[in-house]
Formats: C-alpha cells, structure tokens, sequence
C-alpha cells in the first residue's frame, strides 16, 4: 500500500498579511487591559470573626478593652420602723366629721411624740371628705380619711410606741402598713460596691489569662443599685386584738443592699 505525503502550501499576500498582523495587536491589547484591571477575589476584606461571651466582651485584634460585669452584696440589720395610720371618722354633716378626725389624728401624734418620735419624723399624708349615700341614693351623712405617717428610729421601744398610739386613736384609727428600715445604708452601699468591683476584675482577669492578655486601668464604671425592702403589711389591730391594742412584737431581721456593676478594663 502506497502511502503519498500532502504538502499544503500557504501563500500570505499582503491583504493576508495585514489582516493577521491586526488580529494579533487586537488580540495584544484585550490580554494587557485585562491585566491591569484588579482581581475582585483579592479586593474583598478579609472578616475574622470575634467570640463573645454572656459576661465578658474581649475587644478584637487591635482593640484595647474588655468588657465584664460584677455583683458586690451586703446584709445589714434594719435599724428604724415606717408605719403608716390612718384615721376613718363618720358624721351626719361634715363639721362633726371632720373634728372627730382631727381629734382622733391630733391624739395620735400626741401619743408617738410622748414616745419619743420627733415632729420632723411625721406627716400627714393623705386626706379627703365625701359624701355618703343611703340605698335611695340621698345623702346620709360624711366620712373624713387623714392619714399619717411616722418614723420609728429605736426599733427597742417602737413595738410599744404603736401600740400606744392605736389606743390613743380608739377605734377610728387603722394600722396600714408597717416595715422596718435602714436610716442610714451609706457603708452598706460602699461595702457593695468595692466587692462589685473586685468580682468585676477577678473576672476580667481570668478572661484576659485565657486569652494572653493583661488587665490594666479601669476605663469606664456603670451601677445598678438593689435594696430587698421588706414588705408592707396592712394590719387592723383592732380587729385582731379586740379591744387594746398593746405591745406590737417587732423583729427587725435583715435586709440587703446589692450593687451591680459594669466595667471597661484596658488590656495590654
């Protein structure tokens, strides 16, 4: 079998020729201008993601701040009582009402100041006159409310103190509400606070540690305040006790103060 070789023969005139030199200088130019324009991949940022926590806040590379709070409580010993009284008279007009109340009221605090509560520690808080109706809708006579209220700073005698004073008032008067207190909680408040800041950087310390920082100056401090008040118990004591009100056995318990703080710590 005889195999015969094709020679193929290319003739470039000088149209040909002209036309393939322009090709390639198009050619030429698209590859350099595609060169000089930027990469979209490489010009987008670079995120590095930052882990927080519930109760710190380590700032990213290049920040200097961590965030953490802290809570400092104390328990004190309520050294003062808040009573609240008030007087209930009923006439048929309102002259009558209104002087069986102011004497009623005025016989209470009598009876407190001889027992060792000062002016300054009562006043009169509430009062007001109205009507009352029958069941057919005339006037039947009025009602006169005053209310009082009194600080008790020696918790000693002011179970007695109360108890005089209901006696003193008969039966128009009513105990509204009793709760012992704190007269004075500023080293109570203090004493939270400096705990509240050493829990804050023991933590703030632990959480740089972990990540190879250090705890520097304190850059910021916010605080919230929580006092456990005692609750308000409204007592009759004439309906209790029948017919004198004696000696009210108070227990002064405990109460505490708690301070929340949020603090900024430098890291370096």
């Amino acid at each position: 079998m005889n195999l015969r070789h094709r020679h193929m023969t290319i003739t470039l005139n000088r149209r040909t020729t002209a036309t393939v030199a322009l090709a390639a200088v198009v050619i030429l130019a698209a590859y350099l201008l595609g060169s000089s324009r930027p990469s979209v991949a490489a010009a987008a940022p670079n995120y590095s993601p930052v882990a927080l926590s519930s109760t710190a806040n380590i700032a990213s590379p290049g920040a200097t701040g961590i965030t953490v709070t802290g809570s400092g409580k104390v328990t004190g010993i309520p050294d003062s009582l808040n009573i609240s009284l008030s007087v209930n008279t009923t006439a048929a007009n309102i002259n009558d009402a209104l002087a069986a109340a102011n004497r009623t009221a005025k016989a209470v605090q009598n009876s407190l100041s001889g027992n060792g509560v000062l002016a300054k520690d009562m006043q009169t808080s509430n009062m007001s006159i109205q009507p009352n109706y029958s069941t057919n809708g005339t006037p039947s006579g009025y009602q006169v409310y005053e209310s009082l209220t009194a600080t008790l700073r020696d918790l000693s005698t002011a179970g007695a103190a109360l108890g005089a004073a209901v006696d003193a008032g008969g039966n128009s008067v009513r105990v509204d509400g009793v709760n012992v207190a704190l007269s004075d909680d500023s080293s109570l408040m203090a004493a939270a606070r400096a705990d509240a800041i050493s829990n804050a950087r023991i933590k703030a310390t632990q959480y740089a540690t972990a990540a190879g920082r250090t705890v520097g100056a304190v850059q910021s401090i916010s605080e919230s305040v929580q006092s456990q008040n005692p609750v308000n118990y409204g007592v009759d004591f004439r309906a209790v006790a029948g017919a004198s009100a004696a000696s009210v056995p108070i227990q002064a318990g405990s109460t505490n103060v708690t301070v929340d703080v949020t603090v900024v710590f430098s890291l370096v």
